[in-house]
């Protein structure tokens, strides 16, 4: 059985196709924000999105002793009765930070609509394209500074659609590079290239001016971000030279360590938003060295991240999720791999005032369907919006003038906060 091909992650330009464009509530949802006003509030978020779907059950939810376990044994955890994979032995230490949730009842098995459904809650249609939840918190939340809101790390992340240009992601390919994109073209001076900037703002405004539109504006925007970005001292923090040998063999010197690393300097710097994307992780065959492997480089990374934001104080302010698409069949296949399965998987959570050291729901005891505690992909999504003091239930209008929640119809999960 051949990997699919639907989940894996391109780099996109951040030039844009126009050449120039780099850049009221419900009962049950009061119930679910009790004492709410008294939780800190989350002001930056680390989204880790593994693009393949993600084994459940050789990661945050082991069976030991079913027919289904695999090859990993469980093992214990710094939170008393909470036990993961052994391929997070240094995260292991860190679960009285974290949480699981292992009971989300997912129902889209392909990549591109399950990855569609976990990224912005909603079923994906052919009428609207939703706005990623990367697009919806940097439209809810304050810009800090001359960084970009949203960030995206080795991977795309999806469109703002009707939130606008201003709450689409920066890319950022290779963590560590510097952006060609942000400097002038070698022999163009500074005087020089400013004289440019300035003479194609001139351009623009009169164009903008006999052109009015939607393109029009999201270009203007584009541009002036790219610009201040330019010129910022704060653009250091994309770069990864001056970190210390010593730490960067802590998170791992790999895409992955070196990307958790950046993520890490940019919400100290302000940016709301991180997305860091992997994939690899569609295992129709060979499940067990792929899943160990994606351990070694991962554990590490992660376990260092929660432990250095714990010791500043910043976990409180920063919501860290990781999620994939969906997980995968309890049952291993003639390949040794284990195949999509979206009836129920997992989610690993830290921060933001989230309340570590705990499991939220349950699959059954081979890992086929939810048990305890059924949560939907939207009440997952109310969730992070809880965390961040955003209301899910609030609209916005499309251009179009339809109103559209932020939210599709989720109800927090209450137990992530008590």
């Amino acid at each position: 059985m051949k990997p699919c091909r639907g989940y894996q992650m391109s780099r996109r330009s951040m030039l844009g196709a126009s050449g120039a464009t780099l850049f009221g509530l419900q009962l049950s949802e009061l119930v679910a924000r009790a004492g709410e006003s008294e939780q800190t509030k989350a002001e930056h978020v680390i989204f880790f999105w593994n693009g393949g779907g993600m084994s459940h059950l050789d990661t945050w939810d082991p069976k030991p002793g079913r027919p289904t376990q695999g090859e990993f044994k469980p093992i214990d955890t710094s939170a008393p009765g909470v036990q993961i994979s052994e391929i997070f032995p240094q995260l292991a230490k860190q679960m009285h930070h974290c949480a699981i949730v292992r009971s989300i009842a997912g129902t889209q098995g392909d990549h591109g609509l399950g990855t569609y459904n976990l990224q912005t809650s909603y079923l994906q249609t052919p009428n609207i394209v939703h706005p990623g939840f990367g697009s919806v918190v940097v439209h809810e939340k304050a810009k800090l500074g001359d960084l970009p809101s949203f960030v995206s790390i080795s991977g795309r992340a999806p469109r703002a659609s009707y939130l606008g240009q201003a709450c689409e992601a920066y890319f950022v390919g290779s963590p560590g590079e510097k952006d060609p994109y942000l400097a002038f073209p070698e022999g163009i001076t500074q005087v020089r290239g400013n004289e440019r900037l300035d003479a194609l703002a001139r351009f623009n405004n009169r164009y903008g001016v006999r052109n009015p539109g939607e393109s029009n504006a999201a270009t203007k925007t584009a541009i002036e971000d790219a610009v201040k970005l330019m010129r910022s001292p704060a653009l250091a923090a994309f770069e990864l030279d001056k970190v210390p040998t010593t730490m960067l063999n802590r998170y791992g010197d790999n895409p992955f360590g070196r990307g958790v690393l950046l993520a890490k300097q940019l919400v100290e710097t302000g940016v709301r938003f991180v997305q860091v994307n992997r994939g690899g992780f569609d295992t129709h065959m060979a499940n067990f060295p792929a899943m160990k492997a994606h351990g070694e480089v991962m554990d590490p990374a992660l376990a260092s991240l929660i432990e250095d934001l714990a010791e500043s104080g910043l976990l409180k302010k920063t919501l860290i999720v990781m999620l994939s698409e969906f997980g995968r069949t309890p049952d291993v296949n003639v390949d040794a791999g284990r195949d999509h399965w979206s009836e129920v998987f997992s989610c690993f959570v830290a921060g933001g005032g989230i309340s570590g050291g705990k499991v939220i729901g349950s699959s059954d005891e081979d890992g086929y369907s939810p048990k305890d505690n059924p949560v939907k992909v939207a009440d997952l999504h109310a969730s992070f919006c809880q965390s961040l003091g955003i209301d899910p239930a609030k609209e916005v209008m499309t251009p179009l003038q339809r109103p559209m929640k932020l939210v599709d119809n989720g109800t927090p999960v209450a137990e992530l906060f008590v």
